[in-house]
């Protein structure tokens, strides 16, 4: 991203941010509600509102997103950038079973045939670790807990292969338990398929054990961006030391570990820090 503007209605949004994302990394975009967030991952994938109004670039592979035709544009979500979301229930048809939702995205994206679709849908189960893969695909969606559902989600983000990945608050309405886990599979995942992931998320808690670099977003205004460890033991900026000081004791710790194998102990790492 280089400059990227975003005005909704009367009100600006982003006022010209430039962002990374880099294969194999995850970039944490942080910041409070209203910050400009997740309008920042809606832009990669332009699901703007119809009257907002960009301005800069966005570049994929030395294409400028935001001037793409839409046909172009659509090939390019779900395919190449894929997106998942706090609630997964949005993103899951509620009457559709998980084999069919799986394998009609893969086809439309790819269009490979039914048999290769379905192998594939059940190889991505089992890389998001959904136990029984093959009876889940004939289950619907109601059948799940909020644990499998986000990783049945995030199957579905990632069957056709693509290079970012865009996790807006992922693990926000989950147990603090199953947090965990859905963390621990985002940077596996991160690993295995040389993926570039965007986490959005308001919780540095979370980014202390799991992001590569952190950008620290306030109102619309990237105010700090680098390594995770540069940026957690030694914030540049005000408003990311308030961040770190609303952290307990042992999270801001967890920044003196420059790795994210010494990451923090699993029933701490998704503690939620303030309000979105």
């Amino acid at each position: 991203m280089r400059d990227l503007k975003i005005r909704i209605g009367e009100r600006e949004i982003l006022h010209g941010i430039n962002l990374d994302l880099i294969p194999g990394q995850i970039t944490g975009l942080a910041g409070e509600s209203g910050s400009g967030k997740s309008i920042t991952g809606l832009a990669m994938l332009r699901l703007l509102p119809k009257n907002a109004k960009t301005e800069g670039s966005i570049t994929f592979e030395g294409r400028d997103l935001l001037a793409l035709p839409e046909r172009d544009m659509g090939r390019i979500r779900g395919q190449h950038v894929g997106m998942v979301f706090q609630d997964p229930t949005a993103s899951l048809h509620p009457m559709l079973t998980i084999e069919r939702q799986l394998t009609d995205h893969l086809r439309a994206h790819t269009g490979v045939s039914k048999k290769e679709a379905r192998e594939r849908a059940l190889d991505v189960l089992r890389k998001v670790r959904v136990p029984l893969p093959e009876t889940a695909l004939k289950k619907y969606p109601h059948q799940f807990s909020g644990g499998q559902l986000q990783r049945i989600a995030i199957a579905v983000a990632i069957i056709c292969e693509p290079r970012i990945l865009i996790a807006d608050e992922p693990t926000t309405a989950l147990d603090v338990t199953v947090q965990a886990g859905v963390l621990r599979l985002l940077r596996q995942l991160c690993d295995d398929l040389g993926l570039a992931v965007l986490l959005i998320t308001h919780d540095l808690g979370v980014m202390s054990s799991l992001a590569d670099r952190i950008a620290v977003l306030r109102q619309g205004e990237i105010v700090e961006e680098g390594t995770r460890y540069d940026v957690l033991r030694n914030p540049q900026h005000e408003y990311t030391r308030a961040l770190i000081d609303a952290l307990p004791s042992h999270e801001r710790a967890g920044a003196d570990l420059e790795s994210a194998e010494s990451a923090a102990p699993v029933e701490e790492i998704s503690k939620e820090v303030g309000n979105e």
